[in-house]
């Protein structure tokens, strides 16, 4: 039995209805059943306006051309196609998108794409609010401009993403089993009110209720975290019907959903959606924790913790199976367990070309101040060591697969924004005054 075929052999079943063929020219249309429900999410309170509002957006799935085909399913072997330049990638927290933020990073700097930025500079798209377009630097409701690559940690907003990128955009995100997504945000958000007051994840989850207020700013890092990410309610009642509802939303406005449980398979079906080459998906793991961060589970705890992340738990193993079905249509097992090899190979050749060692190291390790990830929480983020004697092209080839994502973001930032120096001051003829002087500080960047 193959390594493919043991994972998919533990997928667990979903409470939600299978989906229809991801390949389908068909539209998805809200059930009647529905109307009531979007009122009670539109007026219930702000978390629910982008349930109603993706639900909007997504009622009619969007065209994605490519040569004339659409983009839903991975290109045919031995047919030609163009490379997708036009990206939307929602990063969901603490699920390896670090990881994938880089590799879009490294191909948008190659080919000189342009990246809806945070205003001014920074990391998150005013996170945790819903995503709106003036969010974004250089962003004008007068202006046609869009911007190839949309990837900064927002809440997902449907209309609004629109308005900032072009139509024929590619949408796609990642999801990470809930258990393993709450321990890690427990260790890596411990200051977050939820968490802030007590021991452990077991202590918090005796009596969850008992630490969190969902009217904190920051409650969304302890409750369906992946929920609140695509828009949605966290702290809504979970029904079979709403649950349903929730998927054919994200199906409606995503082209994939990569699993971070299967990162190499989810690598593979990306290069293939877009048409990248191998190269382009190759990556080192990104703000990764030391294991000595990382607290055993018991079964017990397991439970409660998907109890208490129901909703994240239904959309995960909903798309869990699904993306083995994509596999199975748009590849097959054969096919993948080469493209995974392959990318495994690539991978370990540029360790040994890169890397100092073999793999991560901790932050007092890094000898190179400017590749040290910022340290957050109790987690220990590990980085890495290039290697000496680098020829420049092959440094800086692997310098940019190493960096880390706040030090990459703001090089790429700087690099499509330049700072406006200030003007040199003319001299003048005497008795005419000085000449006036450009103030820096007034100039918007």
């Amino acid at each position: 039995m193959t390594q493919v075929e043991v994972q998919n052999q533990s997928q667990p079943q979903a409470m939600a209805s299978p989906s229809h063929q991801r390949g389908s020219s068909l539209t998805h249309p809200i059930p009647n059943s529905a109307q009531a429900l979007q009122a009670e999410d539109f007026n219930e309170t702000h978390l629910e306006t982008g349930f109603f509002l993706n639900w909007t957006a997504a009622s009619t799935v969007k065209q994605v051309t490519n040569g004339g085909q659409r983009a839903r399913g991975v290109a045919p072997q031995g047919k030609t196609c163009e490379p997708q330049t036009d990206i939307v990638f929602l990063k969901v927290h603490k699920s390896a998108s670090s990881t994938v933020m880089n590799i879009l990073f490294r191909f948008g700097e190659t080919h000189n794409l342009t990246f809806a930025f945070p205003v001014g500079g920074g990391f998150q798209l005013y996170y945790p609010h819903h995503f709106m377009a003036k969010f974004v630097q250089g962003f004008s409701p007068k202006s046609p401009q869009r911007f190839n690559i949309l990837c900064h940690h927002m809440r997902f907003l449907q209309p609004e993403v629109q308005k900032v990128v072009p139509s024929s955009a590619v949408y796609f995100s990642i999801l990470r089993n809930p258990v393993q997504l709450m321990e890690s945000s427990f260790t890596y958000y411990k200051g977050a009110s939820a968490f802030s007051h007590v021991r452990s994840l077991e202590e918090f989850l005796s009596q969850p209720h008992l630490y969190y207020d969902p009217s904190k700013g920051d409650s969304n890092y302890a409750k369906n975290l992946m929920t609140f990410d695509f828009g949605f309610n966290p702290n809504a009642e979970v029904s079979a019907e709403r649950v349903q509802l929730m998927v054919k939303a994200i199906e409606a406005s995503f082209d994939l959903l990569l699993i971070s449980e299967y990162f190499d398979e989810s690598m593979v079906l990306l290069k293939e959606m877009l048409c990248w080459d191998l190269d382009s998906v190759v990556s080192f793991p990104l703000n990764t924790r030391d294991s000595s961060t990382k607290s055993f589970l018991s079964d017990s705890v397991v439970e409660k913790i998907k109890e208490w992340n129901r909703l994240d738990w239904e959309i995960y193993i909903h798309f869990n199976r699904t993306f083995w079905e994509r596999i199975d249509r748009d590849i097959g097992r054969e096919r993948m367990e080469r493209e995974v090899r392959a990318l495994r190979e690539r991978q370990a050749e540029l360790a040994r070309t890169c890397l100092q060692g073999t793999g991560g190291v901790a932050p007092k390790d890094i000898k190179d101040s400017s590749l040290r990830p910022l340290q957050y929480g109790s987690a220990r983020i590990l980085g890495y060591n290039l290697k000496q004697g680098l020829d420049k092209e092959t440094e800086h080839m692997c310098r940019r697969l190493v960096t880390p994502e706040l030090q990459y973001s703001s090089a790429l930032y700087k690099k499509q924004f330049p700072p406006v120096p200030p003007e040199t001051p003319q001299p003048t003829p005497s008795g005419q005054g000085s000449a006036p002087q450009h103030r820096l500080e007034d100039t918007q960047h």
